[in-house]
């Protein structure tokens, strides 16, 4: 795992090696053991190493035996030995390292830009083909590793993260107000977009090819749902339970110390328990934790830990974790504002003491309709059917249940409900993703982001998406919409982020793309059964290996206690913050928008600690990017 950065330019200019060496040392948490650069006309790249594979013979950027290719690659290619083993039977392959790294760039002389076809793992990588005079750069399936880039006057530059670019002496720090909209209504700012006028992001399963100045993107990638197997229930459950535990033990390679991720979940229970199985010793588990119990996990992790003999590790997070946002914001490089990104960055700062490497659960709740929201939208779909005068009373005897916390209350949800079934399917289920609703945005924004209001931009964003799914039914549609968006733009950039802040690498077995293929194709009704919410395939094929008590747990989530934090110490901060001349004066928002806000969270009648979060760290980020010189 690793950082990668560089630039090509149209007029053969050698690049500034202090510039690329800045550039680079900028990402040298993402990987400290070991750093490379090449130089020649037009082309500079950079690069540093977390040593997973291989660890004397990966050096990079690394060259074909004629230099005529020079690779930078940041993740991990969990399929390399059968790909070497192909290549080489070829015959026109030779070998000198044991690395993945070597095994790509002989892909790529092999297969050229089609080389991404035949990866099965996690990437971001930039090849440099001397005799083509191009650039490819590429992004795995499902988006585990980014990549960011920017022209400028003839050249492209790109990098790991957005704040290598920003060394760049012709990329300017001119905020893309849109973007701030964007992440208003969605939490993060999607790709292409980035917070920067100047700075696309290359969207997860694409690759950009750069030549003379011009530059060509694709997609090469995208999750079928249809045709749907013909498999049985249960020989469909025996293939998912086979391809699993290929997909851990693929991911179980590595040549340092290697733990798990264990919340107390299904999905984290399952890695771990497989990963059981499969280790010849007892499995390294991190769970993360809240002062707070009615929010905390880690009993249920514990329990876990305990049926599978791991070697168990806990750690808990407490309101003085806000120290951490500064910190959070530098290493997010842009407005980001999934709460969870702190207990991520405590539970891999607290697992790198003790490995390089970890497994966890991600990418379940995607495949087998693991988010409340799916239910939500079932429930709506029959709502919708009743009559009319039926509803109206319903949603009427409910009027008294405050509207915002507390969101574990069964009849706070059944309001919720309500709520989202007045309006069409593709509405709620769009206001079921949203921080911030349109109508809500109006009061709020001042100056410049009120240019942006009535556009409606994350409708625009998601409707696209969900439009590619017509075809689809409504479950598998969202889980398409979700695979494309909330998957690869929120969590997995915070997993991303939080992991390689701490120099450990993570990975997903849930998201091997031949295993999720595999799962898109069963039927709906073997992912989300009645409104159990239960994922009931991957719930069948766990029963009499995962504790009972595990299964029949309701899924709980990863974020902070927010509600509480915002009625305790943090509501003095966030105030002291958003409230401040220094807030107001950036031209966003309007004063008396942000005091209801709060006075709105205070009253108890409604919970904006969400709302009140987003803007938080909007602050933080514009105190470490824009107000200093990073």
């Amino acid at each position: 795992m690793c950082g990668i950065c560089g630039m090509v330019n149209i007029n053969g200019q050698l690049p500034p090696a202090e510039l690329l060496q800045s550039m680079t040392r900028t990402m040298r948490h993402r990987g400290p053991d070991d750093e490379g650069y090449h130089c020649q006309p037009g082309v500079g790249l950079g690069f540093q190493r977390l040593s997973i594979i291989d660890l004397a013979g990966g050096h990079q950027p690394m060259a074909d035996e004629g230099g005529k290719l020079q690779l930078i690659f940041n993740g991990e290619i969990y399929n390399y030995r059968l790909l070497r083993a192909s290549l080489e039977a070829t015959g026109r392959h030779r070998f000198r390292t044991q690395s993945d790294t070597e095994v790509l760039l002989h892909l790529y002389r092999e297969y050229g830009e089609d080389c991404v076809q035949h990866l099965r793992g996690m990437f971001a990588f930039a090849i440099w083909d001397e005799e083509k005079q191009q650039l490819l750069m590429a992004r795995d399936r499902f988006g585990k590793k980014p990549l960011v880039y920017a022209e400028v006057d003839g050249s492209l530059v790109f990098a790991s993260e957005l704040k290598a670019l920003l060394k760049y002496p012709g990329i300017h720090k001119d905020i893309d107000y849109p973007a701030i909209d964007l992440y208003l209504s969605l939490q993060y700012i999607p790709s292409p977009w980035t917070i920067f006028r100047q700075i696309r992001k290359l969207p997860a399963a694409h690759t950009l090819i750069w030549k003379q100045g011009r530059i060509r993107i694709e997609r090469y990638w995208e999750p079928h749902f249809l045709p749907k197997t013909t498999l049985s229930e249960r020989d469909a459950m025996a293939a998912m339970m086979a391809k699993l535990r290929e997909s851990v033990e693929l991911r179980m390679i590595a040549d340092v110390p290697l733990g798990a991720f264990l919340s107390g979940g299904k999905d984290s229970s399952m890695i771990v328990g497989l990963m059981s199985q499969i280790s010849s010793s007892p499995v390294k588990t991190f769970s993360i934790g809240f002062e707070e119990e009615t929010v905390s996990e880690l009993p249920y992790a514990r329990r876990v830990a305990d049926h599978f003999g791991c070697d168990h590790h806990e750690f808990v997070v407490k309101t003085d974790a806000i120290e951490l946002l500064p910190k959070l914001a530098w290493h997010y490089g842009e407005p980001y504002a999934d709460s969870s990104a702190v207990p991520s960055y405590y539970v891999s700062l607290m697992t790198r003491q003790y490995v390089t490497v970890a497994l966890n659960g991600d990418g379940g709740d995607e495949s087998f309709a693991g988010y409340p929201r799916y239910q939500a939208m079932k429930f709506i779909r029959y709502w919708n059917h009743l009559p009319l005068a039926l509803r109206k009373a319903l949603d009427r005897s409910l009027s008294w249940i405050p509207d915002g916390p507390p969101p574990t209350s069964l009849i706070w949800r059944f309001k919720r409900l309500l709520r989202m079934g007045a309006s069409d399917a593709e509405l709620a289920y769009l206001n079921s993703l949203c921080f911030f609703r349109e109508d809500q945005k109006v009061p709020l924004y001042s100056g410049l982001l009120r240019q942006t209001t009535g556009h409606a931009r994350a409708a625009s964003y998601l409707n696209g998406i969900l439009e590619r799914a017509k075809v689809l039914g409504e479950t598998d549609r969202y889980l398409y919409t979700d695979m494309l968006t909330y998957l690869p733009e929120d969590l997995l950039v915070k997993m991303d982020i939080a992991s390689m802040a701490n120099g450990l690498e993570t990975r997903s077995p849930f998201l091997d793309h031949e295993f999720v293929e595999l799962v898109a194709g069963f039927p709906e009704s073997w992912k989300l059964k009645g409104f159990t919410g239960k994922k009931h395939l991957l719930t069948e094929a766990a029963k009499g290996w995962i504790p009972d008590s595990i299964l029949r747990r309701p899924k709980q989530g990863f974020a902070l206690p927010m509600a509480q934090w915002f009625r305790g110490p943090l509501m003095k901060h966030a105030r002291a913050m958003l409230l401040s001349d220094r807030f107001i004066d950036r031209g966003l928002f309007r004063r008396e928008g942000l005091e209801a806000l709060f006075s709105e969270h205070e009253s108890g009648r409604i919970d904006r600690s969400y709302h009140l979060w987003a803007l938080l760290m909007l602050e933080y980020w514009y105190q470490v990017y824009i107000d200093t010189s990073v």
